[in-house]
């Protein structure tokens, strides 16, 4: 399975569960699940990360980092279009689009391959929201993409900061 990490998920990791000074061992890690080919972080998303001031935008802009967790793969736009249209709404306003971010593409990715990829967010699902205002779950859950949360993703890849000592007795 590919995980597919929304900005959210990373940015919620350095505020408030494993900042950098803390748990580097989170970090390490999460570079190990990309290199190994278990998360990825799509371009679009990468590039909202990368122009921040802080020191989240600091360690994605490495080089290590880019090598490991990046997604080399190029979305395919007409997945994004189906996104909008059908997860969102086909005659969405120029506001409204605006409003969607990068969301759309990273859900195209998932598309591309919906029985081998997830979605990870930090979103709650709120199946009430209409148009531009739907949530990454939800709009998942109606093109039926796998999603998880932040705490699912880290229980399924085993994150624990012993983690290095584990992978080493195997």
């Amino acid at each position: 399975m590919l995980y597919l990490l929304d900005a959210n998920v990373l940015i919620d990791a350095k505020n408030l569960y494993y900042p950098f000074k803390r748990v580097p061992e989170f970090w390490t890690w999460l570079e190990q699940m990309g290199r190994n080919g278990f998360a990825k972080i799509p371009i679009e998303i990468y590039e909202e990360l990368k122009n921040g001031k802080d020191e989240l935008s600091e360690w994605v802009k490495k080089t290590e980092t880019q090598t490991a967790l990046l997604f080399s793969e190029e979305v395919n736009i007409e997945n994004v279009r189906f996104t909008v249209n059908e997860g969102y709404a086909p005659d969405l306003t120029d506001d409204e689009q605006e409003k969607l971010g990068r969301d759309p593409f990273l859900i195209a990715y998932a598309l591309t391959s919906k029985q081998n990829r997830t979605i990870v967010t930090t979103e709650a699902t709120k199946p009430n929201r209409k148009r531009a205002n739907r949530r990454i779950p939800d709009v998942c859950n109606n093109l039926e993409i796998l999603w998880c949360t932040s705490f699912i993703f880290f229980r399924d890849l085993d994150f624990s900061t012993d983690w290095k000592t584990r992978i080493s007795e195997t």
